[in-house]
């Protein structure tokens, strides 16, 4: 048996990366720092409900004071933001531009080795100047060399979303699925090995890797997931990372938000039964000292029942309440230093975890969590430009698994009875400080960008595992399996991370950049030490019309090691019995565990490429390909003794791999104030099976079976998306979705529940098809001689009605074989806003 890595650190090959970082900055003071000045920023408009709306492909121009000649152009990227790098010291004129809408003129003192940051705003007026583009103009801005799906502030207001968390917009991005589990996939990866940020910080569950925030969604700006990020600042992920940044506070004035205050009414067979629920949500933001001291506080309580409607009338809900508040505090200290301090509270129940047609509410467990987390961020600019970003970062996480019953957990063919097998108790917090620094640009064979930073993590967790005897029958309700559990035990795990990082953004050309990055991790269980993980990034402009970009690049990405499996072989040890169909035993099986490696951390090797088209200034195409190959990853694989035995093997191995590739084909069409996007996405994931968390997560699975190597539970090979936006008269807001993607795949399973040919092999779901819609209208209330504004409206989910099952009758021995149950059905909803 292997022994579990004692975490004690070692002098590794790490000092390597801190040579890289010491040449690195030795090359830097051989060069001569630039003259020049740079301009960058964000270009929006305000739609009808006042929020801002990043606009993309809009046209800068940058002209020089007094004189009117030469200037300087620029696009706005896909996100709204534009930069002019190299910009001679003085006074500018800086305007926009976007298919009818213009800018005010805004005047810019651009200084020696600083970086001016301007936001412009695009309104309906004409403009009656002239201006004169150099030669040496960039129409396309270059810098950003990894892709983005990016969810902004007005499709975070405007979209149907059916249980407004930002969460559940995700999906709106391509390669983003919610799977048949519930949790949000990122382009082909698992929950777990994917990343989310708060506002820079990490929001993970560090027992199980998943996400572990609830946060109001009146607070967040802009969602973005990155499914590449050569940027070497991201890290512990094999997959794709989603960033949620938040808003900042108001500092002129306060506004308040109040929605969802009326609850609604739980009907069951045409009466009136209870509340099915009640969500209001409250936001707050403004001055505590004007200009200096800003506050944004958000409220959110949520009572909510979701029916399974193949079950009892009485009997189908699973029941979620939870209190959500967040506090932000933002300062301006000074004209070169600013911070900001954040609070959030998520309290939440969930009862009836995982119920579905099979598994009625007395056999559910219930989900309990409490947490918080706070944060605390300095931004420091000198007056040579040089920047200077800290933070220090703090999580609480604890959850439990409770169950209903201690009653026998059996597993019928067409239903499951008892209560719940496992119970579980965790308490688990992070504690993270990081420190980014990015000096003046230096010059040498074009440009150079540094940004050099470091984290300090410290995870810890302590609780216990305890699984009670289940049982597996068959269809005459004899017992064909029986698997008892050792006592639970109780584990405790403390681990600490290190991350140092390089990057040079190379502006080789005013129309290419390259990113040169350079990460080093290490943490105090694995058992590889530390890991140098080198990327790089390129974007360039093939043609001089600066209407064609080209991004690509490669890299090595070092997962995380979730603390669960830290705990593995402390977890209860299963005895498993076999019966024949006439109850006779079988076989008596003890499975100890035991790791088929010391613990590593999985690395994927990720590259990809795409080419950015303005076919027009108001139509963007995008087409692009990227391959993810991971290695080193987990996964349970029992294995059964050898003849004469009774005791076989649950080994923990890493040697398990996944592959997801993708071909991406998004187009985007402004015209007007309306915006519409289309996306299709080829796919593949495939993988190992056995995930760990699939037994040992928050809803563990009692069935361990042979590991295959197969489609994931998630794939889904082909998918369009459309949705748009459209401003009507009369101040109306259309807002529609279509989701159209192949069915999740699908096992057979024999009266035994063990495997009929290959897993994940025996076909797909339907087609799922989903229309969605969301209506608003910007109306005007006169109180007390003041005029308050609302948005009132509606949403429809699967506005035609679609079949979309959830759930399959997976068991040869039943007579529902091959049924599928579950739909949701037509689903409308109001929407009442109050802002004032």
């Amino acid at each position: 048996m292997r022994r579990m890595p004692d975490g004690d650190l070692k002098a590794r090959p790490g000092t390597l990366f801190w040579a890289a970082l010491l040449v690195g900055l030795l090359l830097r003071g051989q060069t001569g720092s630039i003259p020049s000045g740079k301009v960058q920023g964000s270009v929006f408009t305000t739609d009808a409900s006042g929020g801002r709306v990043f606009v993309p492909g809009a046209r800068l121009q940058l002209r020089p004071l007094p004189a009117p000649s030469a200037g300087f152009e620029a696009r706005a990227d896909e996100v709204g933001r534009f930069v002019f790098p190299e910009v001679p010291p003085g006074q500018y004129r800086l305007t926009a531009d976007f298919s009818g809408l213009r800018s005010d003129a805004v005047e810019i003192a651009v200084k020696s080795g600083t970086t001016a940051e301007v936001e412009i705003e695009l309104k309906l007026q004409a403009v009656k100047e002239s201006v004169t583009v150099s030669a040496q103009a960039e129409a396309v801005d270059v810098a950003q060399t990894a892709s983005a799906g990016v969810l902004r502030e007005s499709e975070i207001t405007n979209a149907p979303n059916v249980n407004e968390r930002f969460e559940t917009l995700l999906p709106l991005l391509p390669g983003v699925v919610r799977g048949p589990d519930g949790l949000i996939n990122l382009k082909g990866g698992r929950a777990s090995q994917g990343g989310m940020l708060l506002n820079s910080a990490n929001v993970t569950d560090p027992v199980t890797g998943n996400a572990g925030v609830n946060l109001p969604i009146d607070v967040v700006s802009t969602v973005q997931v990155v499914a590449n990020p050569y940027d070497p600042e991201y890290g512990k992920l094999s997959g794709a990372v989603a960033t949620v940044d938040t808003r900042v506070s108001d500092f002129d004035k306060f506004r308040f938000r109040i929605q969802n205050f009326m609850p609604r009414f739980r009907k069951r067979d045409g009466t009136i039964m209870g509340i099915e629920s009640s969500t209001p949500r409250l936001l707050i933001t403004g001055p505590l000292k004007r200009g200096r001291l800003a506050l944004t506080q958000s409220f959110e309580y949520r009572y909510v029942r979701t029916p399974v409607e193949t079950l009892p009338p009485l009997h189908r809900d699973t029941r979620l309440e939870s209190f959500d508040s967040y506090t932000q505090v933002d300062l301006n200290l000074s004209e070169r230093q600013s911070a900001s301090s954040t609070l959030a509270f998520y309290p939440q129940k969930l009862a009836y975890y995982g119920l579905n047609s099979f598994t009625p509410q007395p056999a559910t467990p219930d989900l309990r969590q409490r947490g918080y987390f706070t944060s605390f961020s300095h931004r420091f600019a000198s007056t040579s430009g040089a920047l200077l970003a800290s933070q220090v970062s703090f999580k609480k996480f604890d959850f439990d698994v409770k169950a209903h019953s201690d009653e026998l957990y059996q597993l019928w063919v067409e239903t499951t009875t008892g209560g719940f097998f496992n119970r579980q108790n965790r308490d688990s917090g992070r504690i993270e400080w990081q420190e980014i620094y990015t000096p003046l640009a230096a010059a040498g064979l074009g440009r150079h960008q540094l940004k050099i930073g470091f984290n300090f993590v410290r995870n810890a967790y302590d609780g216990s595992q305890d699984f009670r005897t289940v049982e597996v029958l068959r269809l005459s309700g004899r017992v064909a399996e029986r698997i008892d559990f050792a006592p639970a035990r109780a584990v405790a795990v403390r681990q600490r991370e290190y991350t140092g990082f390089l990057l040079d953004k190379w502006t080789v050309h005013p129309r290419a950049t390259l990113d040169l990055g350079l990460r080093f991790d290490r943490d105090s269980i694995s058992g590889g030490g530390g890991h140098l993980a080198p990327r790089v990034g390129l974007a360039f402009t093939p043609f001089r019309n600066n209407r064609t970009v080209v991004r690509g690049g490669a890299g090595l990405f070092y997962d995380k090691i979730p603390l669960n499996l830290a705990t593995f072989l402390r977890l209860p040890q299963r005895t498993v019995t076999r019966y024949s169909a006439d109850s006779a035993a079988v076989s008596t099986v003890t499975y100890r565990h035991e790791l088929g490696a010391p613990l590593d951390n999985p690395r994927a090797l990720a590259w990809n490429i795409e080419v950015l088209q303005e076919v027009r200034p108001e139509l963007l195409l995008r087409v692009g390909y990227s391959q993810r190959n991971t290695v080193r990853d987990y996964f349970l694989e029992p294995r059964p003794p050898v003849p004469g035995a009774d005791t076989g093997t649950l080994l923990l191995s890493n040697a398990g791999r996944n592959r997801y590739r993708e071909l991406e084909v998004t187009v985007r069409y402004r015209f007007r104030s309306h915006v519409v996007s289309g996306s299709y996405v080829r796919s593949s994931a495939i993988g190992d099976l056995n995930d760990f968390n699939q037994f040992f997560g928050n809803l563990p699975n009692p069935l361990i079976r042979p590991n295959e190597r197969s489609l994931l539970p998630f794939d889904a090979a082909d998918r369009v998306l459309l949705w748009g936006e459209f401003k009507a008269p009369w101040k109306l807001t259309f807002a529609p979705v279509l989701d159209v993607h192949t069915g999740f795949p699908l096992s057979v399973v024999d009266e035994e529940r063990d495997f009929v040919g290959s897993r994940n092999r025996a076909g797909r779901f339907p087609t799922f098809s989903s229309m969605d819609l969301q209506v608003t209208k910007e109306v005007r209330l006169p109180v007390r001689a003041r005029k308050y504004k609302a948005h009132a409206g509606f949403k429809v989910f699967n506005l035609f009605n679609h079949y979309n099952p959830r759930d399959f009758q997976s068991n040869l021995a039943s007579a529902r074989h091959g049924t599928f149950l579950n739909s949701v059905d037509r689903l409308f909803r109001g929407k009442f806003v109050l802002e004032f």
